[in-house]
C-alpha cells in the first residue's frame, strides 16, 4: 500500500514548527481548527509564533491561527506560502528618505 494514501492521524500535526517557503520560522502547531460537517482541517493554531512577523498585539496574545488553505506542504516540518512574511504593517517599516 501506497505510504501517502493511508490516512494520518491529525494530531501528529501538533507540535510541528512550521515555516514558509522562504525558509522563515512562523510558530509552532499547538492546535486546530476543523469544520465538522465537512470533516476537514481549516486553521493551524500556531504558538510560539515569530515575534519578527506579527505585530504587537499579536505577540501579546497566546497566538495566531493560519488558513490551512496557506499550507503548501507537511512533512517534519510544515510549509506555508510566504504570505505571513508580507503581513507585517508597512508603517512598521522604516521608509528611506531621499537625501
Amino acid at each position: 500500500m501506497d505510504p501517502e494514501s493511508v490516512p494520518q492521524e491529525i494530531t501528529t500535526l501538533v507540535g510541528r514548527e512550521v515555516y514558509s517557503n522562504n525558509g522563515v520560522f512562523v510558530g509552532e502547531v499547538e492546535d486546530l481548527r476543523l469544520d465538522l460537517d465537512r470533516q476537514e482541517v481549516t486553521g493551524l493554531a500556531l504558538h510560539q509564533v515569530n515575534t519578527e512577523l506579527f505585530d504587537q498585539e499579536v505577540r501579546t496574545a497566546r497566538g495566531i491561527i493560519l488558513p490551512y488553505r496557506w499550507v503548501q506542504a507537511v512533512g517534519d516540518v510544515i510549509i506555508v506560502n510566504d504570505i505571513v512574511e508580507r503581513l507585517r504593517n508597512p508603517d512598521d517599516e522604516e521608509e528611506e528618505v531621499p537625501a
